[in-house]
């Protein structure tokens, strides 16, 4: 069973940065993708960033490029979203999302698990 679990979302003030971090377990292959997706009370979902495990390509949304970095450690069973130069509208719940690669064609390809999701809360 794959599962991810997100930490790290917390409160902070404009201009800071925060670290979010997603581990994975339960995945059977070893090429696959992990993202970040986000959501603002009243706003439709957003994807965020997106990173390849298996050659490490990413993919970032244009609201976050720049100031929002996806990473993965070694073992390549954690990603890590580093969030810097937050801003207000960066407010959201956010929930780190695996399938099979970072991909959008009309549809999404790594989104075929959530985590229960982490509030980020960005103060003006």
């Amino acid at each position: 069973e794959v599962q991810l679990v997100e930490s790290g979302g917390g409160l902070v003030q404009a201009g800071g940065s925060l670290r979010l971090s997603c581990a994975t377990s339960g995945f059977t292959v070893d090429h696959y993708a992990i993202g970040w997706f986000r959501q603002a009370p009243g706003k439709e979902r957003e994807a965020v960033a997106c990173i390849n495990i298996g050659d490490g390509g990413t993919t970032y949304a244009d609201s976050v490029k720049g100031r929002f970095t996806i990473s993965n450690d070694n073992s390549k069973t954690t990603a890590y979203l580093q969030m810097n130069s937050l801003k207000a509208e960066d407010t959201a719940v956010y929930y780190c999302t695996a399938g099979g690669i970072c991909v959008y064609d009309g549809q999404y390809y790594w989104n075929d698990y959530w985590g229960r999701g982490t509030q980020v809360t960005v103060s003006s």
